[in-house]
């Protein structure tokens, strides 16, 4: 398809030069090719993401393909495209206002969950300095309940092994524990 636009692409149709109408035929590409970019450009300082952006322009040229016989004669096309990619922005700013807000009334508040207190923070920090086996060893017998004679099945050694790393994890827990218990009072 082509259209009459001025000598510049950015001109109205037939626009006025120094008293004679200059005429230049021109496709829906050319049209396309000139302006994206500004378009874009806009729409990315609105937007704040140029993907966006880009996808919201590619939208508003294709809505102006598919009516290029109206849209070539209108004075300034150009701004044609652009309030339609404007308004592609807001509809979609207002979509997904909507749907926060539906989903903020859906779901119920959570309680807010308190950080861990120093005791805990204290007990990870040991945790984290023993060996790896007696840290597991500690892990699986007080906090997952297992005994020793799963511990020992499920590591593959024998119940001694696992009773030793269970001793020497205690009293490796027991000093570093006390290191860090000088400003904490009993209560």
């Amino acid at each position: 398809m082509t259209a009459t636009m001025g000598a510049h692409a950015k001109e109205p149709p037939a626009a006025r030069t120094a008293g004679a109408t200059v005429e230049v035929t021109i496709t829906f590409d050319d049209f396309y090719h000139a302006h994206f970019g500004s378009v874009t450009a806009q729409l990315c300082a609105y937007v704040g993401d140029l993907g966006h952006a880009q996808d919201l322009a590619q939208e508003a040229f294709y809505r102006a393909l598919a009516r290029w016989d109206r849209l070539v004669r209108y004075d300034d096309p150009v701004a044609w495209v652009r309030r339609v990619a404007w308004n592609l922005a807001r509809s979609r700013w207002r979509r997904l206002r909507t749907a926060r807000n539906h989903l903020l009334r859906q779901r119920p508040t959570e309680a807010e969950v308190a950080g861990p207190n120093p005791d805990r923070v204290a007990i990870d920090a040991a945790l984290a300095q023993l060996p790896a086996n007696h840290r597991r060893a500690v892990i699986l017998h007080y906090l997952a309940d297992l005994s020793v004679s799963q511990i020992a099945a499920q590591e593959g050694v024998a119940e001694g092994t696992v009773k030793s790393w269970l001793h020497r994890g205690r009293t490796a827990l027991a000093g570093l524990l006390d290191e860090n218990t000088e400003g904490v009072c009993d209560v």
